[in-house]
């Protein structure tokens, strides 16, 4: 997962005789596209067509739904501009500049500081490079830590917000084979959605966009993937490891079983709830497999004894230099000092300040509405992260969002939540017994939800407008509740950033810079949900001495319908079945190669030598589960839509002449 302003040319040239040359980082960069709702896309015409999954859209598809129109399960076409339909709430980013700001920050956290004092300075000199930048450009500016904080690089993104869904398939056939088949290989699906960018009232002409192959990627090509993988966790100490599957991981889980559990329970009632439910049953579903898959990968002798090993390694090298022994020899003890602190109050903090005992939008909203009151009046250098100058313009997009919230959902979300924060923390908590203000889960989360206004966006722009008065004065009963917590739960991220982020901050960043005086460059950050070039051969691999090929075919897909009894979540849509004979079974559906990816990187273009277009990645293998610690390419695979199966089923099944026409019409830049 390498950065885009420290690409791996020699390697490259060495193991692929690729030469990388600048202007195809150019058209890689700009061509590629951040949903801020979580995943990657590309620009893929020049009249600002984006291609992502299915997946990805699904939280478009889902506030664009109504009772008697369900784009999620049904899918969606816009044949002509006019029918395109604008999306309430999305945001995409397209990297346009990076900037390496290390020592800027470096230079503003003086080694003699505390970590209270050094947080200060910190935060401090990211929202003066982050407003500054703004102010100048009128670009999105964020400030990235790499290398747990042994490097600070500034990312500059146009920013686009009138984004226009144009199509999406059926969830049958973008989802085909369910949790069942998440994560694993042979697959066949069509997980691709087409948006189109507006800026003005007009499609966006892209300076980069990808040609769509019509050929797609045969068998050991080498193939690019960019996109945005959200977090990994290669570079973290073993006492960090360690804490992740002991402590975090087991909590993580055992959240994400309970509201798994609540939302089947609830898409069971009816047609309606299951509409209602189901984007987040799936986000939830897929968390679950994916985290599932690390505390595996973490329970593995073999996995652990590597990192043992490598770290083992670097502390040597590390303790025969005087002057790095001086600078990171106890940074690794001191890592494992903070993380059994953290561990005392860990599950607190998430209940309460990241709010995971008050699941749903209702909440979060009144929690926004309740911070952003206390930060806006601020110095910009002094206010929590989220409320800085050059985030408010996403946050109050996200805050304003027209979108549709679910009474009937948001009650069950909330009870099961506050049920969870019981069992975690006991009921007799003071936390606890404050939230339920003394009633039963059940009968406090419809007590909120029944007594709110929140549901209006006019009275929260009402209440944002007011400003502290505004929340002051409010009876609000979701007001109410976040006002009375929001003392404890700043407290608690207080305690956070001061005693343990900082701290390991401070460590990581030794660690880094021993590394980087050893080893140089040759090790990429961990992933931070910005852009990042991986590479890898298109090949398949073998599971339990059966060779898997590299590709699928859209008769694979009948034939796995076929041998489950078309059961679901086996079931073909019925465009497919009446439409089989339309159809070239032998057309490759999916394929798989060795590039590095991970969540995040959903919706990435996968781009062949010339850079077009040949795939659209959209999930792992189970062995690729892993490459949270550490990459293999033995078995692990990444997921991709093959480009040639894309335009097939358009020009068979959907009668999409037009998006079929913009593709291939595509000359690219």
């Amino acid at each position: 997962m390498w950065l885009l302003n420290a690409p791996p040319r020699d390697l490259l040239d060495k193991k692929h005789g690729f030469k990388l040359t600048d202007d195809w980082l150019a058209r890689a960069q700009k061509g590629s596209v951040r949903f801020n709702s979580g995943g990657s896309g590309g620009f893929v015409s020049a009249d600002g067509l984006i291609v992502t999954n299915h997946h990805i859209a699904a939280d478009a598809l889902a506030k664009l739904s109504t009772k008697d129109k369900d784009y999620l399960r049904t899918g969606f076409y816009a044949p002509t501009r006019k029918q395109e339909l604008k999306c309430p709430d999305l945001e995409l980013n397209v990297l346009e500049e990076i900037v390496d700001v290390t020592d800027k920050v470096t230079a503003a956290v003086k080694p003699e500081m505390g970590p209270a004092e050094a947080n200060a300075a910190r935060r401090a000199i990211l929202s003066k490079i982050e407003k500054e930048s703004t102010d100048k450009t009128k670009l999105r500016s964020d400030v990235v830590t790499l290398y747990q904080g042994g490097a600070y690089h500034l990312y500059r993104y146009k920013k686009y917000t009138d984004v226009r869904l144009v199509f999406a398939p059926e969830q049958e056939i973008a989802f085909f084979g369910g949790d069942t088949d998440n994560f694993e290989y042979p697959r066949f699906n069509l997980d691709v959605a087409f948006f189109r960018a507006y800026e003005g009232g007009k499609p966006v002409k892209p300076r980069h966009f990808f040609k769509w192959s019509a050929t797609g990627p045969q068998a050991n090509d080498l193939v690019f993937v960019t996109g945005h993988p959200g977090t990994t966790n290669r570079l973290d100490t073993l006492a960090k490891l360690e804490h992740r599957r002991d402590v975090t991981l087991p909590y993580v889980l055992n959240r994400l079983r309970a509201m798994e559990a609540l939302l089947l329970q609830f898409g069971a009632q009816g047609p309606e709830q299951a509409r209602m439910a189901a984007k987040d049953l799936h986000r939830v579903a897929n968390a679950r497999k994916a985290f599932m898959g690390q505390y595996q990968g973490l329970l593995s002798p073999a996995i652990l004894a590597r990192k043992a090993e490598e770290e083992k390694e670097l502390k040597k090298k590390v303790g025969a230099s005087p002057e790095l022994k001086k600078a990171a020899g106890e940074a690794w003890s001191r890592i494992a000092k903070t993380e059994k602190a953290w561990a005392g109050f860990e599950r607190q903090y998430y209940l309460l300040e990241r709010g995971d005992a008050f699941d749903g939008e209702l909440y979060s909203i009144a929690r926004h509405l309740v911070r952003l009151a206390a930060e806006k009046p601020k110095d910009n250098s002094e206010r929590l992260r989220e409320y800085r100058q050059s985030n408010l313009e996403s946050l109050e997009l996200r805050l304003f969002s027209p979108a549709p919230i679910y009474l009937e959902l948001e009650r069950a979300r909330l009870a099961g939540a506050l049920s969870f924060f019981a069992e975690q923390m006991g009921g007799r908590h003071p936390l606890v017994t404050k939230a339920l203000a003394g009633k039963a889960p059940a009968d406090r989360a419809t007590e909120l939800v029944n007594g709110t206004k929140l549901r209006d966006v006019a009275e929260r722009r009402r209440l944002a407008a007011g400003g502290a008065k505004a929340i002051a004065a409010s009876e609000d009963p979701f007001i109410v509740l976040a006002r009375s917590l929001d003392g404890e739960a700043r407290a608690l991220r207080k305690r956070f950033e001061e005693e343990v982020e900082e701290p390991e901050r401070q460590a990581m960043g030794q660690i880094a810079t021993a590394r980087f005086k050893l080893l140089g460059a040759s090790v990429a950050p961990d992933a931070t949900f910005t852009l990042r070039l991986a590479f890898g051969v298109v090949k398949g691999y073998a599971v339990d001495g059966v060779e898997l090929p590299y590709t699928t075919t859209f008769g694979g897909a009948f034939e796995r319908a076929e041998k489950q009894g078309h059961r679901e979540p086996f079931v073909l849509p019925t465009r497919w079945r009446d439409g089989k004979g339309k159809l070239d079974l032998k057309t490759p559906c999916n394929f798989v190669s060795t590039a590095d990816t991970i969540g995040g990187n959903s919706g990435s273009p996968v781009l062949n030598r010339a850079g077009e277009l040949v795939g659209v990645n959209f999930d792992r293998n189970r062995h690729g589960l892993v490459r949270n610690f550490v990459y293999t390419d033995v078995q692990a695979r990444h997921v991709a839509v093959h480009s040639r199966g894309v335009l097939a089923a358009l020009r068979a099944l959907y009668e999409a002449d037009a998006l079929v026409k913009e593709l291939t019409a595509s000359s690219g830049s």
